[in-house]
């Protein structure tokens, strides 16, 4: 292929000889020459979204901000909040405003080290944005500015195979280091080829999997030639501007000079018409001071929070709006509006609703998509693909994403319309894949009854269902998934009796003194009133405490309890809106904290923001480096000591060790204003005791749980605490017995709560002998597992765990379909994402347990014997179901239970009072 090269006097980067060499089509861009495409566009663009894609970005700006003012002065020039980035190896989307609050440009903040930033700015404001940046840094002496673009090179790998491909790279000679975290806008210093490159997990294409890559100007060439040859053994190809735009839009990211500047009119486009992409990239902090554009910014982003929470119609008239119109992504349509449309609609073209103009596109063409077979999680891309027509345009705000307004079309000449819609996503990444969503989208069926019911053929089918069900899990399969155990009979029974359709309410009222019984609010609830007593005084036997709450029904509902608790606690003499708490330390969920701890979970509804980051108030616990399943103690306690929490959340979902509860509990004890130390144990509740961990005798103050995982009971969630009358967090405890009830539930399904009872009871006759076969078992799976070849987590001298669950990395990505090939040969376990995955999509992990089985009587040396039959199917692709099920045939007695017999004459005693016999 013959290189076309741009015209005039344009700039040429590191890699532009490489370009032309390898027979690229170029053309000016930004003021350089250009590689718009190698072979073609569609082809640049599928191979991005299948595998991998290396772009040259090396046009861009790149600035150094450093000096004792340098933060200052970003605080000033970018919308931003630089303090956001508290460590070095973090990055930001940002923007540079002018006193309007339009976009001059936008930009990516890297912070490299202590006092060292990068800012990356677009290739055709360079100049531009050189002198607004040097005309407000002149007002900060102590700043250092300094145009790093000639000496640092910059290129992108995007897509599900960039990792891979860098990884590769990683274990050569002369390479070292680690990628940075799985989580965007990460940034670390890695080796590669005996120079150091800073590799940032960002990106402009909408690929989940992404990096940018800074190396040193003089090794570019070499590293792109290095990452070519790794990548193309796996399908990777070099892309040129024209895929990387058609990427971006399809990810609905907007270029300078078409979704931001001026519009059409010539009016300059606000800001918050990006958005959520602009509330993203915009900080109001107090932290941040002032900067150039805040108060025309702060008034865009009132009117907008006003119009979104009352109605598309409310504030201002249309023409005294600060933001009149949104960008907003489009579909064009099939004129039968039957599905997607290839006919492009382009810049500049009106879009029309009823005749009626009500915008413009600003950017539109046809992009290819990946066609993808499977469902799910299983899908994969196909070799076929097919093409749909999409846009940005630049809309009336009253036009709502996701509904299809009749008659909204885009106009390519007079008289010559497409029928398009506006919709919320053309593009959605769930890793490795980003996946194109077509429009109109399909729904999902629903299963639906016939209007005749006929309820005896009905019963039978669920009889038959329910039957098959039972016996392929109680005796065809093995379950190792740490989150479950199968209730005794004893316990099932206890949960089917009078009481599950009870109501209970009950709370205690002060006019009839603190040791008055709680006052019911219904009648026929004393037998209620006893379980639910003697329910809390064997747990507080049990867990060695003299506090438990039992209503909550789930694990997750324990912890809302106590963060609910906390709030109205910290409240109790204040006045107006009250306040939330905060800092709160605990267990990133990437490296196996639970959900509910964490800001995406139910922390969401009680954690302050910090002023100074304007984000949310957690600090994860570092881990070790060389096994970042183990939480890193004295760093740990390094990072209390800084941020002095309210609150400290132990637990992990993904847990191989105790928890450090002693230690920070000793750190902590002599501080006037201590935290709160609350350990989630909703995985290990039923290992409490000297075998594993005695929480509460180790200085933990609360302690939640879900009570069917390693304990015996039925789905069920406690709260237990430390805390007599007249203790210090005495007032605590008693705003946690009221956020759950009647804070968080009204019934508490008073049934469960007689089966947990039960099963309290199983747990304190059983629990010397079921707790050390549990732990014996599982690090005697893990050997075998190991000693099959296969890849086990967690420190190998000390048998890989200490706890009932064992960690598989199967190979990256390779988890769900793992999980799923075991499902086949009848063993049942669950993919989990690794601390270094991306996400549970793309994880590596199947994470096991040894809990329900040791109930069911396996030992160490048949743990030993499911090993090698795991082996089978995980290295040899093996069929071995049958084999599987021959193994749990020996082991369908449950044990640490009543025996059956004993079971059986209790319920003979039980049918005539419970109406069973008739």
């Amino acid at each position: 292929m013959t290189a076309k090269s741009g015209e005039g006097t344009a700039q040429k980067t590191v890699l532009h000889e490489w370009h032309v060499a390898a027979g690229a089509t170029m053309h000016e861009f930004g003021g350089y020459d250009m590689p718009i495409q190698y072979e073609a566009i569609l082809a640049e663009h599928l191979a991005t979204r299948r595998v991998a894609g290396l772009f040259d970005t090396s046009h861009m700006g790149r600035y150094r901000v450093s000096g004792p003012e340098g933060l200052a002065f970003l605080q000033r020039a970018l919308t931003n909040n630089a303090l956001a980035l508290d460590r070095p190896g973090t990055a930001q989307y940002t923007l540079l405003s002018d006193e309007s609050g339009a976009a001059v440009d936008d930009a990516y903040l890297y912070r490299r080290g202590e006092a060292e930033y990068l800012l990356v700015v677009n290739a055709g404001n360079r100049a531009k944005d050189w002198d607004w940046l040097q005309g407000i840094r002149s007002n900060f002496p102590g700043a250092v500015l300094e145009d790093l673009s000639d000496e640092l090179a910059m290129m992108a790998l995007q897509g599900p195979a960039s990792e891979r491909i860098l990884e590769i790279l990683l274990a050569d000679r002369g390479s070292g280091g680690r990628l940075p975290e799985p989580r965007r806008n990460a940034l670390s210093a890695v080796t590669l080829d005996r120079q150091e490159v800073l590799v940032a997990r960002t990106g402009y294409t909408g690929e989940p999997v992404c990096f940018e890559l800074f190396p040193p100007a003089g090794g570019a060439v070499a590293l792109w030639e290095r990452l070519l040859a790794v990548g193309r053994d796996l399908g990777a190809v070099p892309v040129g501007l024209g895929a990387r735009d058609t990427l971006r839009l399809e990810a609905g990211l907007p270029l300078y000079g078409h979704e931001l500047g001026m519009d059409p009119e010539g009016k300059p486009i606000p800001i918050f018409a990006l958005l959520s992409l602009a509330n993203s990239a915009v900080s109001f902090s107090p932290a941040k001071g002032e900067y150039v554009g805040r108060e025309a910014l702060q008034r865009q982003h009132e009117e907008v929070q006003a119009r979104l929470r009352g109605g598309r119609r409310s504030g201002p008239p249309p023409g005294e709006r600060r933001v009149p119109r949104f960008v907003r992504r489009l579909a064009v349509l099939n004129p039968e509006r039957t599905g997607p449309g290839v006919n492009p609609v382009r810049q500049g073209h009106r879009v029309l609703l009823a005749d009626r103009p009500v915008g413009w596109v600003t950017s539109g063409t046809t992009v290819p998509y990946l066609r993808f077979a499977g469902s799910g999680l299983g899908s994969v891309p196909e070799a076929t693909h097919d093409k749909r027509a999409i846009a940005l345009a630049y809309l009336d705000a009253e036009l709502v994403a996701g509904r299809a307004e009749a008659g909204l079309v885009a106009e390519k000449a007079p008289g010559r319309t497409l029928p398009v819609q506006v919709v919320t996503a053309n593009l959605r990444a769930t890793p490795p894949f980003a996946r194109a969503v077509l429009h109109p989208e399909p729904r999902r069926g629903t299963h639906r009854l016939s209007r005749t019911i006929d309820l005896d053929a009905l019963a039978a089918e669920l009889v038959a269902r329910a039957t098959a069900n039972a016996r392929y899990r109680q005796r065809e399969t093995v379950n190792l998934i740490p989150s479950e155990q199968s209730p005794s009979l004893f316990v099932r029974l206890l949960c089917s009796l009078d009481p599950t359709g009870r109501y209970a309410e009950h709370k205690q009222v002060r006019a009839f003194g603190r040791q008055a019984d709680d006052i019911f609010y219904y009648q026929g609830t004393g037998f209620i009133s006893w379980v639910e007593e003697a329910t809390q005084a064997a747990l507080g036997q049990y867990l060695g405490c003299s506090e438990v709450e039992v209503r909550p029904i789930s694990g997750q509902m324990a912890n809302k309890t106590v963060f609910a608790g906390l709030v109205d606690h910290l409240n109790r003499f204040g006045k107006g809106e009250p306040r939330r708490f905060g800092p709160v330390v605990n267990n990133h969920l990437g490296r196996g904290g639970h959900l509910s701890a964490q800001y995406l979970g139910a922390l969401r509804h009680y954690v302050r923001r910090d002023p100074r980051t304007d984000r949310p108030a957690v600090v994860s616990f570092p881990v070790l480096a060389d096994d970042p399943f183990r939480l890193d103690v004295a760093a740990a306690c390094r990072l209390i000591e800084e941020h002095r929490p309210e609150l400290v959340i132990l637990g992990k979902s993904l847990v191989l060790y105790p928890e450090p509860v002693a230690e920070i509990a000793a750190l902590v004890a002599d501080w006037p204003d201590r935290p709160l130390l609350l350990y989630d144990m909703a995985h290990v509740l039923g290992l409490v005791g000297p075998h594993f961990q005695e929480p509460f005798a180790q200085g933990a103050d609360l302690v939640t749980g879900s009570t069917h995982k390693t304990f015996f009971g039925p789905q069920r969630g406690i709260v237990a605490g430390k805390m007599a009358e007249g203790s210090l967090y005495r007032p605590l405890w008693e705003r946690i017995q009221g956020e759950a009830f009647p804070g968080a539930v009204s019934n508490h399904h008073p049934g469960t709560l007689l089966g947990l009872l039960g099963a309290t009871y199983e747990m304190l006759a059983f629990k010397d002998e079921y707790q050390p076969q549990v732990l014996a078992n599982a690090r005697a799976f893990a050997r075998a597992l190991a000693d099959c070849g296969l890849r086990v987590q967690g420190e190998a001298a000390a048998g890989f765990t200490r706890t009932h669950q064992v960690i598989l990395d199967v190979g990256h990505g390779r988890g769900p379909a793992m999980a799923a090939a075991l499902e086949e040969n009848r063993v049942i376990a669950n993919y989990q994402a690794l601390p270094w995955d991306v996400s549970f999509s793309d994880a590596s992990g199947i994470r096991m347990g040894t809990q329900e089985m040791t109930r069911f009587g396996m030992r160490e040396a048949d743990f030993g014997e499911l090993a090698g039959l795991m082996a089978e199917v995980i290295l040899r692709q093996r069929p071995i179901g049958p084999e599987v099920t021959a193994l749990r045939s020996r082991f369908t007695r449950m044990r640490y239970t009543l025996p059956v017999e004993r079971t059986e004459e209790l319920l003979a005693t039980l049918r005539d009072a419970a109406g069973w016999a008739g």
